[in-house]
């Protein structure tokens, strides 16, 4: 995942490459779009991101928290939901994928 800077208003854009996929596609860099809660003077804020797939017919959306440890690593612990396309309404019940992912930053 590729983050670009935050701007004054909280939000941001980036890409993300997933290394796993449920298709047989060639997987791509796909855009996300998210925004941040403004920095608490604690200096972990919330966020929540969405990721729009180029290579399947799903999106799925990103929630967690930054960590900054008292050497200044950060962390950012989430929890995803992924929503993928159905024929039908009674095929809901299948669309949806819910996981965990931690990441953090290379430098």
């Amino acid at each position: 995942m590729t983050l670009w800077a935050l701007d004054a208003a909280g939000t941001f854009s980036g890409s993300y490459h997933t290394a796993v996929a449920a298709t047989n596609k060639q997987i791509l860099v796909s855009p996300l779009q998210g925004a941040q809660q403004h920095p608490s003077t604690k200096g972990q804020p919330t966020f929540g991101f969405t990721v729009q797939w180029l290579f399947a017919d799903s999106t799925t959306a990103f929630v967690g928290q930054c960590f900054v440890d008292s050497r200044g690593k950060e962390t950012l612990e989430t929890t995803w939901l992924l929503w993928e396309e159905v024929p039908s309404h009674r095929d809901s019940w299948k669309a949806t994928r819910v996981g965990t992912s931690v990441f953090t930053r290379i430098k």
